[in-house]
């Protein structure tokens, strides 16, 4: 018998060294296919867009840096004039700043509800988590300039409606990242607190909220910074801020060039100033969570 079993040993490594090398010859093949289709994709895309142009990729693309090089130039030459220039688009920076903050708080409140609403051993009403669920796919799908729009054919322009438009897509990104950080939160102290009799909205925030709460905060401030760069993209359409001060200057043309650059600068100031305060905050909370 032991004799039988050995001679047998060689030809079943030799079956699963044969299924191995199929299984992964099937896997180069299909990545090589997905590859393929990724690229074919890429071409035509590019070409139908280069096709439907003013003007041809390749014919315009030794003109890509004439505008930078314009603006650069124009604001060397009124460089004196640029301390003057930032401080008068400061309250333009301070407007945006307060819509990403306003925009921040409002998404994070509403995300932390959808996200317990809609996560498995947490709900309220576990019926209703896929509905929970497809709100907040919803709510992040529409991009943050869409609803810009439509609120301001409605309000008119101004920060409300940028403000409004970032709150709905933040909570809908921030519910969806909240729920991955809760199913994965210890039930123990929940169903503890359940057994007293508590409501779930006191299960919810002494049983789950302080187990999750350096994460929840992290993704805000992440956020916050995502949102500080999408308040200015929407002062393009009118939103108020200091995007909108900048698509003036840029639409003035040469003349205006200093003004432009001296909003750049507040901008990218403004996007290095917050993006290493809140690093900073945020890899103290996953450390101190860690320790």
């Amino acid at each position: 018998m032991a004799d039988i079993s050995l001679s047998g040993a060689p030809h079943q490594v030799d079956g699963i060294q044969a299924s191995y090398m199929a299984q992964l010859q099937r896997r180069r093949l299909y990545g090589g296919l997905t590859l393929l289709i990724f690229v074919v994709l890429m071409v035509s895309g590019f070409n139908v867009a280069d096709d439907r142009n003013a003007g041809g990729f390749w014919e315009g693309l030794h003109q890509i840096g004439d505008y930078p090089a314009d603006v650069l130039s124009e604001a060397w030459e009124k460089r004196a004039d640029l301390p003057a220039l930032i401080a008068k688009y400061f309250p333009a920076l301070v407007e945006t700043i307060n819509i990403a903050a306003v925009s921040t708080l409002i998404g994070a409140i509403g995300g932390l509800f959808l996200s317990l609403l809609g996560t498995r051993g947490l709900a309220q009403w576990p019926r209703l988590i896929p509905l929970f669920r497809r709100i907040s796919d919803f709510m992040r799908a529409v991009p943050e300039i869409v609803i810009a729009l439509v609120l301001i054919f409605v309000l008119g322009g101004g920060p409300v409606p940028a403000m409004i438009a970032i709150a709905i897509h933040t909570a809908g990104a921030l519910a969806k990242m909240f729920s991955e950080v809760s199913e994965n939160t210890d039930l123990k102290a929940v169903e503890g607190l359940a057994s007293t009799g508590t409501t779930w909205s006191q299960r919810m925030l002494l049983g789950v909220l302080p187990q999750v709460a350096p994460n929840y905060v992290s993704y805000t401030l992440l956020r916050f910074e995502i949102n500080i760069r999408a308040s200015a993209i929407l002062g393009f359409v009118g939103a108020g801020g200091l995007g909108y001060e900048l698509r003036n200057a840029m639409a003035w043309g040469p003349g205006r060039f200093d003004e432009a650059a001296a909003i750049f600068i507040l901008l990218f100031g403004t996007i290095v100033f917050f993006d290493q305060v809140s690093s900073r905050y945020r890899n103290r909370l996953t450390e101190g969570q860690g320790q």
